[in-house]
């Protein structure tokens, strides 16, 4: 396996990946925050990928669990098999990649990623035995994050197509869903049960079938949805009118604000904390 030099940690991976063969496992041990979340990415964009073992500190893995985008990316991946995800005790001094025939250390500076590569026979196996090892002691890593392709196709085909769209177009545009555990009323960052809501308000739906779905995919509970959207109308976002059914309670239907209502969906974050930020002015 050749040293590669690039840009992106991003692509020293792919080009490493690429390298490897889809015979054995590749181990990925030590990484960092922003290299774990880099090997995520490089790793969701092969074609043919190899299957990867990550083993990160419970620290490096609860912040990949944090972002809704790279959660959603690796749960794919490991819903394919092509990820199997550990948390080990952080023995590793090292940032690496273990192929069969290669290692390979991640390198990083403000500009370009390195990622140095050794083909040694004695050295590479001793490596994989090291990561072997650590990896039969290491403890499983629970996401709590269903697959993006799954919120995605159950959206369209249980709630509604356009909704689906606009709901992606949303998640692309902004860089990252993370918070810290918790939500208040001045993040400065709209996280994925806060986009789907605004999704289902530009399309008016009910509070009650947003929510169902929500919980049934495994994206949030019916009570998360129920809080965030009270938040979302204390910042003046939305709002909900009431629906008469037959028997029970009236439901709520969603109803975006009337300065978001033209808005297309993927200015609609921006747009959102434009009107949070003229309120508190």
């Amino acid at each position: 396996m050749p040293s590669h030099v690039a840009p992106t940690t991003a692509e020293v991976y792919r080009a490493h990946l690429a390298d490897a063969s889809t015979s054995s496992d590749v181990f990925a041990a030590g990484l960092a925050e922003e290299p774990a979340a880099a090997l995520v990415n490089a790793l969701a964009g092969l074609d043919d990928p190899p299957t990867v073992r990550l083993l990160v500190t419970e620290t490096v893995a609860k912040w990949l669990r944090r972002d809704f985008h790279l959660a959603s990316t690796a749960a794919d991946l490991l819903a394919a098999e092509t990820l199997s995800l550990r948390v080990a005790d952080g023995s590793f001094a090292n940032q690496m990649v273990v192929t069969a025939d290669a290692v390979a250390s991640i390198l990083s500076t403000d500009e370009q990623t390195a990622g140095p590569a050794t083909d040694d026979p004695e050295f590479v196996d001793s490596m994989r035995e090291r990561c072997s090892e650590a990896w039969e002691t290491a403890e499983p890593f629970d996401l709590r994050t269903p697959p993006r392709s799954r919120v995605y196709e159950t959206l369209g085909d249980e709630i509604d197509p356009a909704v689906e769209a606009d709901y992606q177009a949303m998640l692309d545009a902004v860089e990252t869903t993370r918070s810290n555990g918790y939500r208040t009323t001045d993040d400065d960052r709209f996280d994925e049960v806060e986009l789907v809501l605004l999704a289902g308000a530009k399309h008016e739906l009910q509070h009650y079938d947003l929510s169902r779905w929500g919980e049934d995919v495994g994206l949030a509970s019916k009570a998360t949805f129920s809080r965030t959207k009270n938040r979302l109308e204390d910042q003046g976002l939305l709002t909900t009118e009431k629906v008469p059914i037959d028997i029970g309670r009236p439901r709520q239907r969603l109803v975006l604000d009337d300065r978001l209502r033209d808005v297309e969906a993927g200015d609609l974050p921006e747009a959102g904390r434009d009107v949070i930020d003229s309120a508190t002015e």
